[in-house]
């Protein structure tokens, strides 16, 4: 099962303050239209046959749809009611369950992983954090973007350690972050041995039920065939073709679960409201890993963590075969946004979590709107070299020399007028307000960037090539 860990870029440009999600959350009735135009427009470009699309505003859900087709032939349309494979979302669920253990008193994150599981390579280095951060040093049992044949094939987690387990390590733990499935095979190992119970039978009767989260089902053991979609493949720019799926055991708490979208937002408003798991477990789960260096691993347990433009966000996708998934979590502003498509190695889930994600975050109050056609008006002006410099601070009118506006002139007069200008986000840094807006003008996208002082007069505009 592999991963997409590609979240805090995929975001760089749809964060905002806090303030602004307040704001963006006020307006819930444009959510419904917002998202279906989304999905409709990435889906067609993308052409991943189905989306199913979970959002939650104010941490409850407040809107659930599918769109495209479940199944080609017969053709059987998405619908919000079915279940689509999780692949690596699943991995926060087991770090859950090993979190609880911990609760309960039967075990610790720094246990060694040889005090439950003997016989795997430096398992008195290992701790059980190691595996759930992602920094023990184990090697990834799959790593390809395809299905090998021995994974067509059943496997037990026993096998999988065996291979990769028992191998030397990439790195000696705590010392390197590197995605490892095999990781999280022996944590669910280890939940099954501590527990007394099969793996899966823990995380239903601990996590799911207590959530009366009840579409999941556990489709490592029971396959393809427990849940409605076909999961779909391409071969370049080939046709859309049936997965090939793996066998039995491969996904073995690394991507076990299917389960709707709005079933994922359960868990999703759980975290947003600390309601599940007690406050030190949730601080262990969603805190970034330090590696030995001191440096950041960008990566909690099962989860990856960061900051995008003042918005901590809590996030994962997934891939398994057929299927692509993103979940992202804001805790702090109560939104999530839950994406589950139909199609492995292809970028819908992603690009529908990104641009929904982008539009909860933008403003659209009044004054937003009239600094947004002051910053248009000003970047027309310097289509022709021209400001008007009452708008600006001292410092912003020395910056716009004769110089500087030469340069703005001939490099943006030839882009004719913007087509799109939008607010995108703003903070507050240094007394000011910055404000970030997207400017697609001349076939060519944009940043612009301005500081705002109280009085409304502007410290700064810039603009550079969007990333």
């Amino acid at each position: 099962m592999r991963t997409v860990a590609i979240v805090t870029a995929l975001l760089a440009v749809a964060g905002a303050s806090r303030p602004i999600a307040a704001r963006a959350q006020s307006s819930d009735a444009r959510i419904p239209a917002a998202v279906d135009s989304i999905a409709h427009r990435v889906l067609a470009s993308t052409g991943v046959p189905s989306a199913s699309v979970a959002v939650v505003t104010h941490g409850r859900l407040r809107y659930a749809q599918a769109y495209g087709d479940a199944r080609l032939s017969p053709r059987v349309a998405a619908a919000p009611s079915m279940r689509y494979a999780l692949g690596s979302i699943s991995k926060q669920f087991a770090a859950a369950a090993v979190l609880l253990l911990q609760q309960d008193g039967k075990l610790s994150l720094g246990d060694p992983v040889s005090r439950y599981i003997p016989g795997l390579t430096d398992g008195d280095k290992v701790t059980i954090r190691n595996l759930l951060s992602h920094t023990s040093g184990y090697q990834d049992f799959w790593p390809q973007d395809y299905v090998p044949p021995a994974m067509e094939r059943p496997v037990t987690p026993q096998r999988i350690l065996d291979h990769w387990a028992k191998q030397p390590l990439d790195f000696q733990p705590g010392t390197r972050w590197q995605y490892s499935n095999t990781n999280f095979v022996i944590a669910a190992l280890i939940v099954q041995k501590v527990s007394g119970v099969p793996f899966y039978q823990f995380v239903h009767d601990r996590i799911l039920a207590p959530l009366h989260i009840a579409s999941a089902v556990d489709f490592d053991s029971r396959g393809p065939t427990s849940i409605e979609p076909i999961g779909y493949m391409r071969y370049g720019l080939g046709p859309l073709r049936q997965a090939i799926p793996t066998g039995a055991g491969w996904m073995f708490g690394a991507g076990e679960l299917a389960m709707t979208a709005s079933d994922v937002a359960r868990w999703d408003i759980a975290m947003i409201d600390q309601s599940f798991l007690q406050p030190a477990s949730y601080r262990a789960l969603e805190q970034t890993v330090l590696l030995a260096n001191g440096a950041s691993s960008g990566y909690g347990l099962g989860v990856d963590v960061g900051m995008v433009n003042g918005h901590r966000d809590i996030a994962h996708s997934g891939e398994v075969a057929g299927f692509t998934a993103q979940n992202i979590v804001f805790p702090d502003d109560s939104v999530a946004v839950v994406v589950l498509t139909n199609q492995d190695a292809a970028p819908a889930a992603g690009a529908i979590a990104q641009q929904v994600s982008q539009r909860l975050f933008t403003t659209e109050d009044a004054q937003t709107a009239a600094r947004t056609a002051v910053a248009r008006r000003i970047f027309t002006g310097l289509q022709r070299g021209a400001i008007d410099r009452s708008l600006f601070t001292a410092d912003a009118n020395a910056y716009f020399s004769a110089q500087a506006l030469g340069d703005f002139k001939s490099s943006l007069g030839a882009l004719g007028a913007p087509t799109t200008f939008t607010q995108i986000s703003q903070q507050y840094r240094g007394g000011m307000l910055e404000r970030v807006y997207r400017v697609v003008a001349g076939g060519k996208t944009l940043r612009v960037w301005t500081y705002e002082l109280p009085s409304g007069k502007l410290e700064q505009y810039q603009l550079a090539p969007a990333t």
